[in-house]
């Protein structure tokens, strides 16, 4: 019996095993081979004029608010001026990124320190009304973007023709659009910028972070699994957005700035794709600076990067010559490990509401059909003789059921809970081997007690149908004592259905476990 039930069980978990890899696409990411090499670790921007860029602290900063009218709506804005700078003063538009949106709050350090520098600076509310998780218009943010630039344009004290953009992570996609489509934007500051599309973006940063937790590497297959298929509930159009295009067609002058210490952006691929993409459209004007031990925020303690803000303004008011002056890539060395690619499609899992959809109809089989059991049950008790027939399972055949049914929802509830908790781990870079490791184990644990379960009720059920062959009868299946019911699996219509639906909501929650890697076996 053991035996059996262990070859069953590893039968099971073979077949699982092997579903699980056709269902799906492998991750399998590119290492970065050549990486890319700074001059000199010195990012001190070059092509100054003779008198020096004035440095950060020269002139006390003076902040007021200004209202941007939109199409449709307004927004808040802070500008920031430096007291006392002679002449017309370079401008700097701040366009926001994923996780920032109000201007009071939003680039205050490095907004503050270019003004003190002598660049007069504005920071825009994001306007929220049309941006949403699910929906977002990049192309149509960079029209709303544009009426802050016009706004710093006609503001006294500044050149017009030397107001550019500063953007950050998400505003990296943005920037571009504004910048090709309004060629008298001065330059463009591309602050932590994915380039590449934001779903390979997406799927590069969970592979980063990911990996800084020490997950199984079982766990990497959801990764194209979650990421490249269409996100429940629809939306998200914008996850395959291509900047290229516009990067292309930049004719500014361009700093890109990275950390060293952030994971989640491609901070070689990145760069060198800006490059090129500039060189393509003819212009050479990139300059590139990486700052050591720097986060995506290009602070290090939560303090911008040493010499960070004294590059930027000395690289915004030394424009043109600063946009060409050597070394063009300077600073720490960055180490990239992996290449953001395209993400695979899968085959069969690529539409996210029939994944829900089929985990949500795997749950409801199996609770459903023990409530028609119940309500059974209550029916024979009113009506106990009908036809003298005794109603119910096998012997031998509802344990193994029951842990089917209840092992398959529990297992899919752990692999949620697991991969959430793994999730906020990995975003607050933290490691606990005892959630990632313990718990991937749990759930697997989990998983082959399910399959245990499904073999003993596979192994029972031929038992059974053996026996009926046979001729065999229940002894409780007598009908005035001299009546007998052959063995079966079920005696009712209501046992039958909560067998079926047992079985089928555990067979869809049990692919569907194996789909995300729970059965895996190096396959």
């Amino acid at each position: 019996m053991i035996l059996r039930t262990a070859a069953t069980t590893a039968a099971l978990a073979i077949l699982l095993a092997v579903l699980g890899a056709f269902t799906g696409p492998q991750w399998d990411p590119v290492p970065v081979t050549e990486h890319l090499a700074p001059a000199t670790s010195d990012t001190t921007i070059g092509g100054q004029p003779a008198g020096g860029a004035d440095p950060v602290g020269t002139y006390e900063v003076r902040q007021s608010g200004v209202t941007v009218r939109l199409d449709g709506t307004t927004v808040h804005g802070v500008v920031r001026e430096p007291v006392g700078a002679e002449g017309e003063r370079p401008g700097v538009v701040f366009v926001h990124g994923a996780g920032t949106g109000n201007a009071t709050g939003a680039f205050v350090d490095v907004a503050t320190e270019l003004a003190s520098a002598g660049v007069v600076t504005l920071v825009p509310d994001k306007r929220l009304d049309t941006y949403t998780t699910r929906h977002r218009d990049y192309e149509q943010m960079a029209l709303d973007y544009e009426h802050s630039v016009d706004l710093l344009r006609a503001r006294p004290g500044v050149d017009a023709g030397r107001v550019g953009l500063y953007a950050e992570s998400e505003g990296t996609w943005i920037a571009p659009v504004m910048a090709a489509d309004d060629p008298g934007i001065g330059f463009v500051v591309l602050v932590s910028a994915p380039v590449v599309p934001p779903r390979q973006q997406a799927a590069f940063a969970v592979d980063s972070y990911l990996r800084n937790t020490d997950v199984p590497h079982g766990v990497f297959r959801a990764i194209p699994r979650a990421v490249g298929m269409a996100i429940p509930g629809g939306g998200f159009e914008y996850a395959d957005f291509d900047v290229e295009p516009y990067l292309e067609r930049l004719t500014q002058p361009v700093l890109v700035v990275y950390g060293t210490a952030d994971p989640s952006m491609p901070i070689e691929q990145g760069a060198n794709q800006v490059i090129d993409a500039a060189a393509s459209g003819g212009n050479g004007a990139v300059t590139v600076r990486y700052y050591g031990g720097a986060n995506h925020g290009i602070k290090v303690d939560d303090e911008l990067a040493p010499g960070f803000s004294r590059d930027v303004s000395a690289w915004v008011s030394s424009l043109p010559e600063s946009g060409t002056a050597p070394p063009q890539v300077a600073g720490a060395q960055p180490a990239q490990q992996f290449v953001a690619g395209p993400v695979p499609v899968p085959r069969w899992f690529g539409n996210g509401d029939l994944v829900v959809g089929l985990v949500v109809a795997g749950g409801v089989l199996v609770v459903l059909g023990p409530l028609v059991r119940l309500a059974g049950i209550v029916a024979t008790r009113v009506d106990r003789t009908r036809e003298g027939r005794v109603r119910g399972l096998a012997p031998g055949f509802g344990r193994p059921l029951l842990g089917l049914g209840l092992g398959a929802l529990v297992t899919t509830v752990g692999l949620v809970v697991y991969l959430l908790s793994v999730a906020r781990l990995a975003l607050d870079y933290e490691k606990d081997a005892w959630v990632v490791q313990g718990g991937w184990l749990a759930v697997r644990l989990l998983g082959l007690a399910t399959l245990v379960a499904a073999a003993l009720l596979l192994n029972r059920a031929a038992e059974i149908r053996t026996a009926r062959r046979a001729g065999a009868t229940h002894p409780r299946h007598v009908v005035g004592g001299d009546r007998v019911v052959p063995v079966r699996i079920a005696q009712g219509a209501t046992a039958w259905i909560m067998v079926w639906c047992v079985v089928a909501g555990s067979v869809v929650l049990l692919v569907t476990l194996a789909y995300w890697g729970v059965y895996q076996l190096g396959i």
